[in-house]
């Protein structure tokens, strides 16, 4: 199945009816893949029958003309999205077993157009990490180099389109959890507007910063899927009822464009000087383009990572209430009342990076504490979106690196905290302003590991951003 990276590629492959090529055949690659690659830890269940089952299914409409719009995809999706009938744990022990009576909307979105869902993905515990070490199943290894980390929460994600588990995988994006990894494995990875698509059936974290996005091998991928999963949901009342537009990638614009980069990003004493020199090199190639460039500043940098984890905490202590080992999921052996089997349950299901960020966010919520810590960062959140807004009104884009490093040792920070925390530092002004951010891959180090570069745009503009994306692109790696 070489050459056939992205899904016109398979449709097309598909649309001469070669016996060689069929979505049965190209079903059967993908898990001989994932079976050849185990030890990556990318999957923690593979629906291999369901997948083959669904392949001759899906052969016959596309046969007879009938096919929906991502007949010959085959994605996976991160084991914090519901699939009705289907295992869900958000790779948590409080979750282990337990079974979605529904689907998520994205889900109901993606197979109502004839995509195959091969598998559910590993991540993070609840989406909490930018290493993807705290889950229950274990680390996944980047494909890249088995000794470091895929980048979280939503790493087995981009592992999987990195190392040609599937054609591409829904994440989460709550703080750059669908862009930093995608950035450490090298692929395309979008963070859409807050509330363009619909968060109905998925495993809440923060759900004021949640959102769903593609991860895949190019951005003529990311666009189709953002928008089919995108669009208002009668379920989400945070879901947005504008219209999703037909993003055609061919339409380019003629004009050039306005981009700003930060000043404070370029200078940041925590940039590997391997990303650094990516960060200069994507600047002098827009700009060689006659796109133009110009520094700003934002003085707000070293607050939206403090911001961003007072504010998520908060809202993932009251989120993470109702795993309680009373309705459903793990319940403790040694429960014997009400009261040990809230704290015996709790203690023993949760890992040891969800009860940190539980512990903290009931503290920042608590009588004397409120305002000196959550209320202020909700003003310090204002802040910031305004700032972004502001420098968004003057430029078309915001140019970033996606991450201050490329992909670091597994076990690298598991004895300091902070040091994942502050792999968001790039990512969480996207997610603290609610706009949309992409990470696109833009070189290697030396030793090989990738590097990404991010754009944010404008609320809404997907469209826009995805379409110079794709130049972006060009202008990186013109061959």
């Amino acid at each position: 199945m070489e050459g056939l990276s992205s899904l016109s590629k398979i449709q097309s492959a598909l649309a001469k009816h070669d016996p060689k090529i069929t979505l049965s055949e190209i079903v059967d690659h993908y898990l001989e893949r994932i079976d050849q690659n185990s030890d990556l830890n990318a999957f923690v269940e593979v629906f291999a029958d369901e997948a083959r089952a669904e392949a001759l299914h899906i052969q016959q409409k596309i046969n007879s003309g009938t096919a929906g719009r991502l007949a010959g995809m085959v994605i996976g999706i991160k084991d914090n999205i519901c699939y009705k009938d289907h295992h869900v744990s958000a790779c948590s022990r409080i979750l282990e077993n337990y079974i979605s009576p529904f689907s998520a909307t994205v889900v109901e979105r993606l197979l109502a157009e004839d995509a195959i869902i091969i598998g559910r993905l590993n991540c993070d515990e609840f989406a909490m990490g930018a290493s993807n070490e705290s889950s229950f199943y274990g680390p996944v290894k980047n494909y890249a180099d088995k000794t470091k980390v895929s980048g979280g929460s939503s790493g087995g994600a981009a592992v999987a389109v990195q190392a040609g588990l599937c054609l591409a995988a829904l994440g989460t994006d709550t703080g750059g959890s669908v862009r930093q990894p995608a950035s450490f494995c090298g692929v395309v990875g979008l963070k859409p507007t807050y509330g363009r698509v619909s968060r109905h059936g998925i495993i809440s974290y923060a759900s004021s910063f949640d959102q769903v996005g593609p991860i895949t091998n190019c951005v003529e991928d990311a666009s189709i899927l953002l928008e089919i999963i995108a669009g208002s949901d009668q379920y989400d009342s945070t879901a947005s009822s504008k219209a999703v537009p037909h993003i055609n990638l061919a339409e380019q614009p003629d004009s050039k464009k306005k981009i700003a980069y930060l000043s404070e990003a370029l200078h940041s004493e925590g940039l590997d000087p391997e990303v650094k020199q990516e960060f200069e090199k994507s600047i002098e190639a827009l700009r060689s383009a006659g796109h133009t460039l110009e520094p700003v500043s934002f003085d707000l940098l070293e607050y939206v990572v403090p911001t961003y984890y007072i504010l998520t905490m908060a809202e993932a202590s009251s989120n993470l209430a109702r795993y309680d080992g009373v309705h459903y999921g793990y319940r403790s052996k040694r429960a014997i009342d009400l009261e040990s089997t809230y704290k015996t349950s709790r203690s023993e299901g949760f890992g040891p990076e969800v009860k940190r960020r539980i512990v903290l966010g009931t503290f920042v919520l608590s009588a004397g504490y409120y305002d000196a810590y959550y209320a202020k960062a909700q003003r310090v959140r204002r802040m910031i979106r305004d700032k972004t807004n502001e420098i968004l009104k003057q430029y078309d884009f915001i140019l970033l690196p996606t991450a201050p490093t490329p992909a670091f040792t597994i076990g690298e920070g598991s004895d300091d905290p902070v040091v994942n925390y502050l792999a968001d530092i790039f990512t969480v002004q996207a997610s603290l302003a609610g706009i949309p951010a992409i990470s696109v891959p833009a070189g290697r180090t030396k030793a090989g590991l990738p590097v990404g570069m991010q754009l944010l745009g404008k609320r809404f503009e997907e469209a826009e951003l995805l379409k110079f994306s794709q130049n972006f692109i060009k202008l990186l790696d013109p061959v």
